[in-house]
């Protein structure tokens, strides 16, 4: 029965690698036995944890990319698969919100989170999913949210963006199963991380789970091949919900609940 073992001496690549989720991806994939490779914008944490894991004799590498600019996921796969090093873990990781009034919020940054949420995302499994059908393995984990199971005003974008992760991760899943290679969508609820405060979205930071209890559930079911999975019972609530009410209704009292207090044009 395929378990985390399996992970034992596989290279892994962890996309958005120097904080929250992705650090706690990276560790507890470490704790199984994978070598890391992580990649992120900031090289001075890239670095820092690559000390942090090279002295617990994880072996590690770092690749500093900007999944922003569309060139970033071919640089990141040169760099690894490309030099030689075969990647049989995706953790397909990064991404970014932005919490607020559609028609007020920065263009760029609504127009950031298409770009690494979705279209990064894509790209990186395009371009490391063909190599893994070859060798007939391979684990793809795509990070996607509690918010891809319903619109949520004031967070549209991402919540879109999520979707569309989730949406892709199951649609994959069922192509290259017969390949031997796995795909989650992780769908998780609100976690401990720099989230909150780079999307300004502090009015939904309640219940929040641990990144180490997310990551842990997340390893879990990739190892075991579960295409969907929602690492907290709130999370399932929420899901489960959306199934049985109308969107209308969903919609009506989010937008309530979450309406900014700004200023109307």
């Amino acid at each position: 029965m395929a378990n985390a073992k399996d992970f034992r001496g596989r290279w892994a690549l962890v996309t958005g690698g120097s904080a929250g989720i992705g650090v706690a991806l990276a560790r507890e994939l470490a704790s199984h036995g994978a070598k890391l490779i992580l990649t992120a914008r900031r090289k001075d944490r890239l670095d820092a944890l690559a000390t942090e894991f090279a002295a617990r004799g994880t072996e590690v590498r770092t690749v500093v990319a900007d999944l922003n600019d569309p060139t970033g996921p071919q640089k990141i796969y040169d760099a690894t698969e490309g030099a030689g090093f075969e990647v049989d873990i995706l953790i397909d990781n990064a991404g970014l919100g932005q919490f607020g009034e559609f028609v007020r919020n920065s263009i760029e940054q609504e127009l950031s989170q298409v770009r690494v949420n979705c279209d990064a995302i894509v790209h990186l499994a395009r371009l490391f999913v063909p190599r893994m059908v070859e060798r007939r393995r391979g684990w793809v984990l795509i990070t996607a949210s509690t918010a891809s199971f319903q619109p949520l005003p004031y967070f549209s974008t991402y919540a879109a963006t999520k979707a569309f992760d989730r949406f892709f991760a199951v649609g994959l899943a069922h192509e290259v199963a017969r390949f031997g290679v796995k795909v989650t969508a992780l769908c998780p609820g609100p976690t401990e991380s720099e989230f909150f405060d780079v999307a300004r979205a502090g009015i939904l930071r309640r219940g929040v789970q641990s990144a180490e209890a997310v990551a842990r559930i997340g390893i879990f079911a990739l190892a075991k091949g579960k295409r969907t999975v929602i690492p907290n019972f709130t999370g399932r609530s929420t899901a489960f919900a959306a199934r049985l009410l109308p969107t209308g209704l969903i919609g009506y009292f989010v937008e309530k609940f979450a309406r900014p207090a700004s200023p109307r044009a």
